[in-house]
């Protein structure tokens, strides 16, 4: 087994664990492993209600949770062995962060090939969510990325697992159930600075917006929209579309201070948000005065201009703990695909939020390219809405369970690493190789060493 040498298993404590929605929180036996025989002995010895492994809690359902079991918090794995500065790969424990990775590789003239909304993922969870990004309809999913991993299997065990097999099909996006990722070999993006050359314009409705990405995303890296979700009539699902690349070198000019340090990864931060407002900050109006001035401050078009990576890719991490401001109920964060050809599916529900009035300012669409063969992997050919909506709006369970129903019924799925209530019946709809992965799950663990909450809600 790699690594340090064994020790002792961290001391644990019963603590309450909940996803960045806040939605479930359930108390678990928290166990910190600093050593990957730490984390073989945690396994063996994680009880009667099992264990999953967890990094830095930013699934925003409950995969990360396992009441009354065992949670591993990964986080003191974390470690960068080896960076192939030439062959552009990095060896790392499956508790690094993706905000360590930019900062170590960022100066080498190396980016992490896939990254969502936050760099504060590990590793680990990139792989077990088989994570997606603005660049899906170009990269793929991180899996795609993955060379291979080390995986603690439910016997104590460390396999090797490498692409094209049908362990490392099952594990990426296998929300943590086939066993813990320890380390993991990434192929990595190579880049001139630190900064992306951003290209923004705003569409007048949500036909307009599917015509433009279907028209010129081709043309792009990366591309995401923002929708107005509160918008009615003509104005439905008007958006703002970012589009953009890596800025090369040329870009910068050689006397500004981004051209003397072409590479240098200088993340902003805000104040942390508060959690003083028992209903949250983000109702109707609120929201609607966002969404107003956020629509009518992006420009009509605008090309080539600078941005950091950090803002580009994560302006939420500059605010820290931003989840609060839904109040202490939490959010739901609903994510959905549906493929090619179900554009009406999409435009159904895009109507059918806006006339509810569903305060959701992170409301966001984006256009998926080739799926990659994880089995539970959530990216199908096609489109994907992501929106926050909070927890506490009346009549959101029944809504939800109708648009579940909707998506499913269009050959789509929804994306297990934000879930936090769907209901089992639709999961085999969704996710065609279900079967596939309980059979290989049922004789890699058959004792049921690994759980979480969502395996046992949704019947994993």
């Amino acid at each position: 087994m790699p690594g340090k040498p064994g020790g002792p298993v961290a001391p644990d404590t019963t603590v309450p664990v909940t996803g960045w929605g806040r939605t479930a929180p359930t108390a678990a036996r928290l166990i910190r492993p600093r050593t990957y025989q730490e984390a073989a002995d945690a396994v063996r010895n994680c009880g009667a209600r099992g264990g999953i492994a967890r990094g830095l809690g930013r699934a925003y359902g409950d995969a990360a949770q396992n009441a009354g079991g065992a949670v591993l918090d990964m986080t003191a794995l974390d470690r960068i062995h080896a960076i192939d500065a030439d062959g552009g790969t990095v060896l790392c424990d499956a508790g690094v962060s993706l905000h360590r990775l930019m900062e170590v590789l960022l100066p080498l003239g190396w980016f992490v090939p896939v990254t969502p909304g936050t760099r504060q993922v590990t590793v680990g969870g990139a792989i077990g969510a088989d994570i997606h990004g603005k660049n899906h309809h170009v990269s793929g999913s991180f899996s795609r990325h993955v060379l291979s991993f080390e995986l603690l299997t439910a016997d104590g065990h460390v396999r090797t697992v490498s692409r094209g097999t049908p362990l490392f099909d099952a594990t990426v996006g296998g929300m943590g159930l086939t066993g813990v990722i320890l380390t993991a070999t990434v192929r990595l993006l190579p880049v001139e600075t630190s900064y992306m050359s951003v290209d923004t314009e705003r569409a007048a409705d949500l036909d307009d917006l599917l015509t433009r990405l279907t028209e010129t995303d081709h043309r792009y890296r990366y591309s995401v929209a923002w929708i107005d979700l509160l918008a009615r009539g003509p104005a439905t699902g008007r958006a703002v579309l970012t589009r953009g690349d890596h800025a090369p070198l040329e870009a910068l000019g050689p006397r500004t201070r981004a051209g003397r340090a072409p590479l240098a990864f200088r993340p902003r931060s805000l104040p942390p948000a508060p959690d003083l407002v028992p209903g949250g900050l983000l109702g109707r109006t609120t929201v609607g005065l966002f969404n107003e001035l956020w629509y009518r401050k992006a420009p009509r078009a605008s090309t080539g201009r600078l941005q950091r990576v950090s803002a580009f890719f994560h302006p939420l991490d500059g605010v820290p703990h931003w989840n609060r401001v839904y109040g202490r109920a939490g959010f739901v964060q609903y994510q959905f695909a549906v493929g090619h050809g179900q554009e009406d599916t999409l435009r159904r529900i895009v109507a059918r939020i806006s006339e509810r009035r569903c305060p959701s300012f992170l409301a966001v669409l984006k256009r998926f390219g080739d799926a990659d063969p994880g089995w539970l992997s959530f990216p199908v050919p096609g489109w994907t809405l992501a929106l926050d909506i909070p927890a506490a709006l009346p009549g959101l369970a029944a809504l939800l369970d109708e648009l579940d129903e909707e998506v499913a019924a269009a050959g789509g799925r929804v994306y297990l690493a934000k879930d936090s209530r769907l209901r089992p019946e639709l999961l085999t709809a969704m996710y065609p190789r279900l079967a596939e992965f309980r059979a290989l799950r049922a004789e890699l663990d058959p004792h049921g060493v690994f759980v979480s909450d969502l395996s046992r809600r949704l019947g994993l």
